[in-house]
């Protein structure tokens, strides 16, 4: 008798491309982008559904009507997941991709989900310098990865589960990379790191995302605005952001940087951001949320590396 597989992928492409190498299961995906934006723990009920909503159309004028479409048709796939022997996640080494991964455990959780899960993570390659993503692995690395996949143990989605809860909820300085020592998630510790790190820098006001944009400016020779784009995908280390999150980066500093004609160079306060000489946090604050609580509750702490709310 033939095992039944559900699959849960991160995207369209790998969707696709899995099914092309014949991958045996039924798939859903996961379009959704849950390191951005307000989120509740409960997956799906009403208060996510126009959380998220608000957000995408907000921030990059998603129309709302879309998301019923594009991800709550998958969540709808998911339910019907008590009917398969087991469960396959793919999903990438990168904060975008692990806090998607969490959720998507939480809902498995919250729909009582009874099957084994199994977890196929792109990220370290044997022979290859940098971390790889789904889409870059060749055939004969994705057909690995899927041989090579991990079974989930119960702590494991447990603890999947609770780091979900807490990026949720309203205490940020709970999200310990340490929680996730010894687990089935072998980068999920350095995207708790990386989470810290989007918060305003006690010293700059900036977050380490937004101060490489300035350092890459200044290394560089950038001429336009989608070379600087695509210099700050290519050297964002465990962030994972796609164009979207970036462009909204760069729109959001332009007061930081100026295109004089022959490149793209760093006004004065773009220097003085940059060398300590001002703090651009009453600058750069805005309503953003990061899961439960706002960007600009907290305070990372370059030396310590922790955060401190701001009372």
């Amino acid at each position: 008798m033939s095992i039944k597989t559900f699959h849960i992928t991160n995207g369209d492409s790998i969707n696709e491309r899995l099914k092309e190498l014949q991958i045996e299961g039924d798939f859903a995906v996961w379009r959704e982008m849950l390191c951005e934006g307000k989120t509740v723990f409960q997956i799906g009920n009403a208060s996510f559904i126009n959380a998220r909503k608000k957000f995408l159309e907000q921030d990059y004028t998603i129309d709302a009507s879309h998301y019923e479409e594009k991800f709550i048709s998958q969540l709808k796939r998911i339910d019907q997941v008590h009917a398969y022997d087991e469960v396959i996640l793919w999903f990438e080494y990168d904060l975008f991709c692990h806090i998607n991964l969490i959720a998507a455990i939480s809902y498995l959780l919250q729909i009582d989900c009874k099957v084994p899960v199994y977890l196929v993570c792109s990220g370290r390659v044997s022979g290859e310098k940098e971390l790889k993503g789904l889409a870059e692995l060749t055939e004969k690395q994705l057909k690995k990865h899927y041989t090579d996949k991990v079974l989930l143990s119960k702590n494991d989605l447990l603890l999947a589960d609770h780091i979900w809860r807490l990026y949720c909820g309203e205490d940020h300085t709970l999200l310990n990379p340490k929680l996730a020592k010894d687990s089935g998630f072998k980068y999920l510790s350095n995207c708790i790191s990386a989470h810290k790190e989007r918060f305003p820098s006690q010293h700059s006001g900036l977050n380490t995302l937004e101060t490489n944009l300035l350092k890459l400016i200044q290394k560089h020779k950038i001429t336009s605005e989608n070379q600087l784009c695509g210099y700050a995908l290519n050297y964002q280390g465990y962030y994972g952001y796609g164009d979207m999150q970036i462009f909204k980066m760069i729109k959001r500093m332009h007061s930081y940087f100026i295109n004089n004609g022959d490149q793209i160079v760093l006004t004065d306060k773009g220097i003085h951001a940059i060398e300590l000489q001002q703090n651009m946090y009453e600058d750069l604050k805005k309503p953003c949320y990061f899961g439960g609580v706002s960007k600009y509750e907290y305070l990372y702490q370059t030396d310590s590396h922790q955060l401190v709310k701001i009372e």
